[in-house]
């Protein structure tokens, strides 16, 4: 019950972030997220690049204690009617260099469902973001935090990488699976972002409310799946890392 409620969350996170004139949009997500098909939904011209090098999120389910330590499957389609259609052109390539792209030739960028912290080389991905976003040109992005990453570390008895999480300035985390993927507290997103030429509008959790309370809840009365989103979207815009995925907007200067 969690996912459904994050995907939803998200879903309107995301609904809430786009242009409100019809924009052009590059999607880095790749194709478990759908937020390239969202934005077109909204009249949105998007291109999205599936990017074969990424090792895409395998679905997951909430574990028994609630904590919610895992990778989030992919949500369900919806439809969106209200709203002319866009178009949505698919494309493989790598998300990490985007040379077939000009210069300043994007509106928006969405790179949701973790994608920057699935690049390692994290600062030439958002390099090739910023450079094709237009000056005022705005990306949405999501990462693992690394109350995540420490939570993950202590789960496979990594203590000595554990200590060394504070001093580091870059941390890579092992997951269960075999795959590595890149943690952030909210002040190193901030600092990767302001690096490339971008503005940091806001970062925050994806969401506030705890797993174990969303699934408390949910599991009372499954109808209170909308109040609990809006309880979301109403929650102040806080720059703090205690999530286990941060959410953040930024502007091209």
């Amino acid at each position: 019950m969690y996912w459904t409620f994050y995907w939803a969350v998200a879903a309107a996170q995301l609904a809430r972030w786009l242009p409100r004139r019809p924009s052009r949009i590059l999607d880095v997500s790749g194709s478990h997220a759908h937020s390239g098909a969202h934005a077109a939904a909204a009249g949105h011209t998007v291109l999205e690049v599936r990017d074969p090098n990424l090792v895409a999120a395998p679905p997951a389910t909430p574990p028994a204690n609630g904590n919610g330590r895992h990778r989030p499957p992919p949500p369900r389609s919806g439809h969106h009617e209200h709203h002319p259609p866009g178009t949505l052109r698919q494309i493989i390539a790598d998300t990490g260099a985007l040379p077939f792209l000009a210069d300043a030739c994007m509106d928006a960028v969405i790179a949701e469902d973790r994608t920057l912290s699935r690049h390692l080389a994290t600062e030439s991905t958002i390099a090739e973001v910023a450079r094709v976003l237009r000056p005022g040109g705005r990306v949405l992005l999501t990462v693992d935090s690394l109350t995540l990453g420490m939570a993950l570390l202590a789960e496979q008895n990594c203590w000595a990488h554990l200590s060394d999480v504070p001093s580091a300035e870059v941390v890579l985390v092992p997951w269960p699976d075999g795959t590595i993927t890149r943690c952030f507290w909210a002040d190193q997103l901030r600092e990767l972002l302001t690096e490339v030429g971008l503005e940091v509008e806001w970062i925050r959790p994806r969401t506030i409310l705890s797993p174990s309370t969303v699934e408390h809840i949910l599991t009372a009365s499954p109808r209170e799946l909308p109040r609990l989103v809006r309880t979301e979207l109403s929650a102040p815009l806080v720059d703090e890392s205690l999530g286990i995925h941060l959410l953040a907007s930024a502007r091209r200067i």
